[in-house]
């Protein structure tokens, strides 16, 4: 019997994990679960890299909903932990591209998460 990697802990930035609670209950069940595969070293199967971050390892989290989008991002950049750096529903309707406000939130929250990490090694 081979033993499971330990579960890397999931560690909250800014507001995410309150928005996250707002999504509706089949979308939450599905973004925690992608979170725990992360956590378990792996990678959900609706879980892709976002682009605009130069291979920073920021990944995203797509799902439907009543003909809604919603998304949970995260970041492992930081090997002790999974990140969430933001989650919200996408309103847009031009494209599939990431509104430029929310890109700038999950900048934002990639500095905090370095920090974070940062501190936690000290």
């Amino acid at each position: 019997m081979t033993e499971e990697p330990p579960l890397k802990p999931v560690v909250w930035v800014g507001s995410s994990r309150k928005d996250l609670r707002k999504f509706p209950d089949p979308v939450q069940h599905q973004v925690g679960y992608a979170i725990y595969i992360a956590q378990r070293g792996g990678k959900h199967r609706d879980t892709k890299v976002l682009t605009g971050f130069g291979g920073a390892g920021v990944l995203e989290v797509v799902e439907d909903f009543r003909g809604d989008t919603f998304r949970a991002v995260n970041t492992l950049k930081y090997s002790d932990s999974v990140y969430v750096l933001h989650a919200f529903q996408k309103k847009s309707k031009s494209g599939r591209e990431t509104p430029r406000r929310d890109m700038e939130l999950i900048e934002q929250r990639l500095r905090e998460a370095e920090q974070i990490a940062k501190g936690r090694k000290s």
